[in-house]
């Protein structure tokens, strides 16, 4: 006989006897962590699954951050335009923010990511320009150097994640906290992409601040400059919104204790197995972050290791989830 799950009633607010939040961005973060078990039977690796949050991914917790600070410092006002260059969840991030509180918004994007992503940031209101993704970043055509030509006109206004001291502060304020909290302060291993840094940073700054010998680490793109030896090593790859080809001063390498080099395709297989097998549709950057994950968490399974997942596969139907796109870029399915 099949048995039912035990029902847990709401917690009620103190004030009012209902559970009710103010606006959409009240509801960010408090993500489950979900064991892997059908990818990993061993069962010492688990999962944060951001794609929880409103918005579908991690960013939604920078969006709201970087754009606090920013009032508090008097950087922005309602009716500024906000711009960001963004694979796209950190532009809604910051999309839900603006809605909210009357800035409008222009998301800068490299030509590979998803057209998803792109009509999602649309739907938000959000203006998008995109520009080539095989240029240095220095070129006056990177999508970094025409988001700093347009945040230079006035009235508008660059949280820039890639630079803002708000985006690993708001993983040291919510990600870590949870985590620590939600394995009882049992994690030994914490293990995530390395993007802007911001992700994995913070959260790291807090497990090791509870856990001195916490172990991180950090998951990269085959091409990323993050585990290339050589400059000649850092190319394009096609999972977005991790790696980068310049350090961004929102990572803390001194906090990362080890990396795992991925490569596109064992990254989108991965990502295809944790839809059909463990019924989690996220993103290419998530089955990366699982694969090096399962790496770590075969080498002993008495360790419980945390993994984090950004987002959500939905932004990618058109990519890894569909075969003829798969076969097109040379990847079995």
């Amino acid at each position: 006989m099949t048995r039912l799950r035990e029902f847990r009633p709401l917690r009620p607010s103190s004030l009012t006897g209902m559970q009710i939040h103010d606006s959409i961005v009240d509801a960010i973060g408090n993500t489950p962590l979900v064991r892997l078990s059908r990818v990993h039977p061993p069962g010492n690796l688990v999962a944060k699954v951001e794609h929880m949050n409103p918005g579908g991914s991690v960013k939604d917790r920078i969006g709201v951050s970087m754009i606090d600070a920013a009032e508090q410092q008097g950087l922005v006002k309602p009716g500024d335009t906000i711009v960001e260059p963004t694979s796209g969840n950190t532009g809604v991030g910051l999309a839900m923010v603006a809605a909210l509180r009357g800035y409008k918004l222009v998301c800068v994007m490299q030509d590979k990511q998803s057209k998803e992503k792109q009509d999602l940031l649309r739907a938000y209101g959000a203006e998008v320009v995109i520009c080539p993704t095989d240029v240095a970043p220095e070129d006056p055509r990177s999508y970094y150097s025409v988001a700093d030509e347009l945040a230079s006109r006035p009235g508008h206004f660059r949280p820039n994640q890639y630079d803002n001291p708000a985006n690993p502060a708001a993983h040291v304020a919510s990600t870590g906290p949870e985590i620590w909290e939600q394995t009882d302060g049992k994690i030994d291993v914490y293990v995530a992409g390395v993007g802007t840094g911001g992700t994995i940073s913070g959260t790291a700054r807090y497990l090791k601040s509870q856990k001195p010998d916490l172990v991180v680490v950090g998951v990269d793109p085959e091409g990323s400059i993050y585990t290339a030896e050589r400059d000649e090593d850092v190319t394009t790859y096609l999972i977005e919104g991790v790696g980068e080809d310049f350090w961004p001063t929102t990572y803390d390498p001194s906090l990362t204790d080890r990396y795992e080099m991925v490569t596109d395709a064992e990254a989108f297989a991965m990502t295809r197995r944790l839809a059909v097998e463990e019924g989690l549709l996220v993103g290419g950057s998530c089955g990366m972050a699982v694969e090096g994950a399962i790496r770590v968490a075969d080498e002993d399974h008495s360790k419980l290791v945390v993994v984090i997942l950004p987002d959500s596969g939905r932004s990618y139907l058109s990519k890894i989830f569909n075969d003829e796109w798969m076969r097109e870029n040379g990847f079995p399915v």
